[in-house]
C-alpha cells in the first residue's frame, strides 16, 4: 500500500515493527530492539559452542561474517556505537579471551560503526546462565553490569553478544547502561534459541 504525497506521487509505507517473542510481550524490556542473525540451529549449534569453550576463533570469525552480512541493512539508521557483553575478569583470565569482544571487533570494522569495548564492565563474577531457569537468570543478573568509564555511555548503544536464550544478560546490561545516561539500547546477537 502506497501514501500520496503532497505531489500525488507514491511514497512506500514505512516498514512494520519487528515482531516481538511472547516473553519480550509479557514483560517490559530495557531494549528497544532486538536483533539476531539467525537461530540457534545447524550449524550455528556447532560452531557457537567451538568458538565460546574451545577457543575456536576462526569460527567466531564466521560468526562475526556472518552477523555483518544480516545487520548490514541496520547499519545506516543513526549513529550507534556497539558494546560487547563483557565477561568477568576471572571467567576472562580462565577462557583467555572474550566472544563478545571478538564479534564485536570485526563487525564494528565492517560496519564502519564505532565499538566500545570499556566502561561497561561485569561488576559480579556470576554463577553460568546455561544452568539456571528464566526466573534464576534474572535474579543471578540483578546489579551484575555497571559503567564505569569516567564518560558516560553513548546515548545509542547496541550490545553485542553470542546467544540469546531468555534475554536476563541483555537486559541486566541495557539497565546498567541506562541508569548512567543511555538513552536508547538495542541488542544484536548471532542467535537466539526459540
Amino acid at each position: 500500500m502506497n501514501v500520496g504525497t503532497h505531489d500525488d506521487q507514491a511514497a512506500p509505507v514505512p516498514p512494520a515493527p519487528p515482531e516481538r517473542c511472547s516473553a519480550c510481550r509479557a514483560r517490559a524490556s530495557p531494549l528497544r530492539e532486538v536483533r539476531a542473525a539467525s537461530l540457534y540451529r545447524a550449524p550455528l549449534d556447532r560452531l557457537l559452542p567451538r568458538f565460546k569453550f574451545h577457543h575456536d576463533l576462526a569460527a567466531g570469525r564466521l560468526l562475526a561474517t556472518t552477523m555483518a552480512a544480516a545487520f548490514a541493512p541496520l547499519a545506516g539508521r543513526g549513529a550507534a556505537t556497539l558494546i560487547p557483553i563483557p565477561l568477568h575478569r576471572s571467567r576472562l583470565r580462565q577462557r583467555g579471551y572474550d566472544q563478545a569482544l571478538e564479534l564485536a571487533r570485526p563487525l564494528s570494522r565492517r560496519l564502519g560503526l564505532p565499538l566500545r569495548a570499556s566502561g561497561l564492565h561485569r561488576a559480579r563474577d556470576t554463577p553460568p546462565q546455561s544452568r539456571l531457569d528464566a526466573a534464576q537468570r534474572r535474579r543471578n543478573l540483578r546489579d551484575a553490569f555497571a559503567w564505569t568509564a569516567a564518560a558516560p555511555p553513548p546515548a545509542h548503544a547496541i550490545l553485542i553478544d553470542d546467544v540469546m536464550t531468555t534475554g536476563a544478560t541483555l537486559h541486566a546490561a541495557a539497565q546498567a547502561l541506562q541508569r548512567a545516561g543511555a538513552q536508547r539500547v538495542d541488542a544484536w546477537v548471532c542467535a537466539r534459541t526459540l
